[in-house]
């Protein structure tokens, strides 16, 4: 209904969908390891488009970065179980298999390609990587854990992400820089219970999934179409509290999960890291209100032949989320009361 969806590319969706299964509930690495592989292999054809040069590029970069990523991890856990035929924890090999999946997650330090790769995707295959294709690594990711490397990491996602964002005009590098910002969020979750971090993926999928489902409704692709387009304002409107709800600010249902991190950070004495989570925040919620400011305060020229054709039940499912994100705080509140 919000995407078109190519009727032959759906065997590769469900090849995605159950190689994700497979990698997550493998009993040994070699299980974990070619789960990821069939993965890959099945997102390749998705973003792959031999009329758009594009997603050709996007494609080979994504087959690039995740082998080397696959590489790297099979000859971390082949050299750890011929060198530790027992799996102690050992600060090396930990780090070797962690950054793997960071690489194949687009973390911070390993994220330079993932932008690049989001600007040649259609708006749903860019809703895949942001979201389904951070869950295989992030799971392998918690079976193996080394705490201190993953809380640099963590704030240095948090950063990174929040200070390349804010020259951005593509709005599809916007919402990279966004994911690898929430990254840092999930990383911290992870941290401390995986139904925490369930919980906030499921948060960022929904928030997510709404700017996709608007940027493809409207076709829009770069921050100066929001003020030329000939939007109604209500659309202006719903498309504000969504990304204020990105974001994280309070009254908004991003804020929820954000708020649960910062307490559990509080929890565990680590102040500094909460402060930065919290500035970084504000200088995301910065670059977001900056843009719709723009684009609801600016009176470009409209022409009546720039006109937006959106179905009923379109504006309707859109005003529908716009109420969920606005309204969602105060239901989580009466939840936990």
């Amino acid at each position: 209904m919000f995407f078109n969806l190519n009727s032959n590319k759906m065997f590769f969706y469900f090849i995605l969908f159950f190689s994700t299964l497979i990698s997550i509930s493998a009993n040994s690495w070699l299980g974990c390891w070619i789960g990821l592989e069939i993965n890959l292999l099945s997102f390749i054809p998705l973003i792959s488009n031999s009329k758009n040069l594009l997603s050709s590029e996007a494609a080979l970069k994504y087959f690039l970065t995740q082998s080397i990523a696959s590489i790297n991890f099979l000859f971390s856990i082949l050299l750890k179980m011929i060198l530790l035929k027992n799996f102690e924890i050992n600060n090396l090999f930990s780090i070797l298999i962690n950054s793997s999946m960071l690489m194949k997650m687009g973390s911070t330090p390993f994220h330079f390609w993932f932008p690049n790769i989001i600007e040649g995707l259609s708006w749903f295959n860019c809703f895949i990587l942001m979201t389904w294709q951070k869950i295989p690594p992030m799971i392998l990711l918690s079976y193996y854990m080394n705490n201190n490397f993953l809380m640099f990491i963590m704030i240095f996602n948090v950063i990174v992400g929040t200070m390349g964002g804010i020259n951005q005009t593509s709005l599809r590098k916007l919402l990279s820089f966004s994911s690898i910002n929430n990254l840092g969020w999930m990383l911290a979750a992870l941290m401390m219970t995986e139904n925490l971090w369930i919980f906030y993926l499921m948060m960022y999928s929904f928030l997510i999934s709404i700017m996709c489902i608007f940027f493809n409704m409207l076709n829009i692709y770069y921050i100066n179409q929001l003020f030329i387009m000939n939007m109604k304002f209500s659309l202006k409107m719903s498309l504000l509290i969504n990304f204020l709800s990105l974001g994280g600010l309070p009254p908004f249902l991003g804020f929820f999960p954000k708020w649960i991190i910062i307490n559990f950070l509080i929890m565990n004495k680590l102040f500094i890291i909460s402060f930065i989570f919290i500035m970084m925040s504000l200088i995301m919620l910065f670059f977001y209100i900056r843009i719709m400011y723009s684009s609801i305060m600016f009176n470009y020229l409209k022409m009546k032949w720039f006109k937006n054709f959106l179905k009923n039940y379109s504006l309707l499912i859109m005003n529908i989320f716009s109420m969920i994100s606005l309204l969602g705080m105060i239901f989580s509140t009466f939840m936990f009361l």
